[in-house]
């Protein structure tokens, strides 16, 4: 093979077919935390279209952390069997290695899905109280959340933890931590959330030290052969704000910790933030954080093309291609990638006279 993007990459003992990765994206289609045969459908489709790897949309470790009542959970035993009877059929017809996100929305809680204009909700409407490291709105429209005390962290961190274990009896290869897009972990790093003045806030520091603590718990907890990352925002794009070289110092504080790879994305935060977006305008971070720590990183944001895609891992700005949208858009775009870039690509059997090799000699008969 003489495309990179089509060529193996290994986490600890985990070994990835090819560096294309669907990146987690919330579909707000559970039920009570639960996946169901939507999750099947989406996450089946994927399964089979020759992706290295697959991430499974953030899991909320509490009740209380989904964003929506509708996004996926893995606090329960009924999340829990919900999840695996998915993963178990991507794993009898799919290929493609199973990777799951853990997260907590913090403040960013209790909101109505996105097509609903995502509007807080009120207990009364079946919403719950948001909670954060300070009581900080995330924006005027959105309510105050409740600070949380040093019992209520404890038991975050378990959650974390336990979810981590119910995630590796499940099955799944690799785990990704969302410390990221305004969530509660990423509530804690940023100052313009976290206003503490506790050992959990202040300093660069002190701020990094909660989502560290989470992190070493689900390191103890999943198993050592299996990779375990962390999706960062690398800048907050606010200039008071959380920043690149932050992110680095965050960066070597995992690696050092027994982290194995970061997802290098940026913004959600803050209202204030400025964004420009525009093809792989988030690689130049994926860029940074690999070179100033040597970790594995992905790459994310508008990354469209197979060309593209090749060509950031040929200039050596990131190990592996995280793509969203675009999987949404075409489901097979390993298919179409390796044809654009002559490399071969198992198909599932049952669409292998999907292939261009087969319909097209086929239509010319």
């Amino acid at each position: 093979m003489s495309a990179k993007l089509f060529s193996p990459f290994a986490l600890r003992e985990v070994q990835l077919a090819n560096r294309i990765v669907v990146s987690p994206m919330c579909q707000y289609q559970a039920e009570n935390g639960r996946a169901n045969d939507w999750h099947l459908m989406h996450l089946g489709s994927l399964a089979v279209s020759g992706y290295g790897l697959v991430i499974v949309e953030a899991t909320a470790v509490q009740a209380a952390g989904r964003i929506t009542p509708a996004c996926l959970g893995l606090y329960d035993d009924a999340c829990e069997e919900a999840l695996g009877r998915v993963v178990a059929a991507c794993r009898r017809y799919g290929n493609a290695r199973l990777g799951l996100q853990l997260g907590h929305a913090g403040r960013k809680a209790s909101v109505l899905p996105p097509w609903q204009g995502s509007k807080p909700l009120t207990i009364a409407a079946g919403g719950w109280e948001p909670v954060s490291a300070s009581a900080l709105a995330h924006t005027e429209s959105r309510p105050v959340p409740r600070a949380l005390t040093e019992d209520e962290l404890t038991a975050i961190v378990d959650a974390f933890a336990a979810a981590a274990a119910r995630a590796a009896g499940i099955g799944f290869d690799v785990l990704e931590l969302h410390a990221a897009h305004g969530y509660l972990l990423h509530q804690f790093l940023s100052p313009l959330a976290n206003r503490r003045d506790d050992r959990w806030g202040g300093s660069r520091e002190q701020r990094m030290r909660f989502p560290l603590r989470v992190f070493r718990a689900v390191r103890a907890t999943w198993p050592a052969e299996r990779p375990l990352g962390v999706r960062i925002s690398a800048t907050d794009h606010v200039e008071d704000g959380w920043s690149l070289d932050d992110s680095i110092a965050f960066a070597k504080a995992l690696q050092a910790a027994g982290c194995d790879f970061v997802t290098a994305s940026s913004g959600g935060i803050s209202a204030r933030q400025r964004i420009v977006a525009s093809p792989g305008y988030q690689v130049p971070f994926a860029h940074a954080l690999r070179e100033a720590t040597g970790l594995p990183a992905m790459a994310v944001g508008l990354i469209q093309s197979a060309r593209q895609s090749e060509q950031i891992l040929e200039d050596g700005h990131a190990d592996l291609i995280a793509i969203a949208r675009a999987a949404l858009d075409d489901p097979r775009w390993p298919w179409h990638a390796a044809a654009q870039l002559g490399e071969p690509l198992a198909y599932a059997k049952p669409y292998e006279r999907a292939h261009p090799s087969v319909w097209t000699r086929q239509a010319n008969l």
